[in-house]
């Protein structure tokens, strides 16, 4: 009998025939997030209709800113710009303190990795576990946070004029989706495993 402690499999104690349908479900998940991730930006992109104001850039930039930090940074010049055209005040909306929420935690994730990436160069205090750990986890708050504020602003005037009815309600739940997959996968990855004797 073996007493030494080890990490325990995610599906251990599953049949091998439920173990396989829990694998494809998983996989099932992870392209239904993709796909669905990538149409949510698109079909945003098209509703927003870039060009006829200075607010139609905003949606863009900031659906598109889970690619990259600096079309977050455009897209929230864009959205500054306009409020200061139409003489609207800042930071007045859950939507808009969420968002900045949302940058602020993404310049400490995108910190964070570089720390990862160039260790020995930086010379951070903590150990690069720990430091992937931290970037990991700064990523789900990431997510979590870009997903709140994805959900107020289909709260907004601007949105509710746009989609109506079950399309509303889709919309609603879509990013919700999204969020519990990308959950699943950084907690399956990064956090420690439960340990077991055997």
């Amino acid at each position: 009998m073996r007493s030494d402690v080890e990490s325990s499999p995610v599906g251990e104690g599953l049949g091998q025939r439920d173990f396989w349908l829990y694998v494809w479900l998983r996989r099932a998940a992870v392209i239904a997030a993709h796909v669905t991730g990538l149409g949510l930006t698109l079909i945003i992109s098209l509703l927003s209709r870039p060009g006829t104001s200075l607010f139609s850039w905003h949606p863009v930039c900031m659906s598109v800113a889970a690619l990259v930090l600096i079309a977050a940074a455009t897209g929230l010049g864009f959205m500054v710009a306009s409020k200061n055209v139409s003489e609207l005040p800042h930071l007045v909306t859950w939507h808009s303190l969420l968002g900045i929420c949302t940058l602020a935690a993404t310049v400490l994730q995108a910190a964070c990795g570089i720390c990862v990436i160039f260790p020995k160069l930086l010379r951070p205090s903590s150990s690069p576990p720990r430091l992937k750990l931290y970037h990991a986890t700064c990523g789900l708050v990431v997510y979590l946070l870009a997903t709140a504020t994805v959900v107020s602003a289909m709260f907004s005037y601007w949105f509710q004029a746009m989609v109506k009815g079950v399309a509303w309600w889709a919309f609603l739940l879509l990013p919700l989706f999204l969020a519990l997959v990308v959950m699943n996968q950084i907690t399956n990855a990064y956090l420690p495993r439960k340990k077991i004797t055997s």
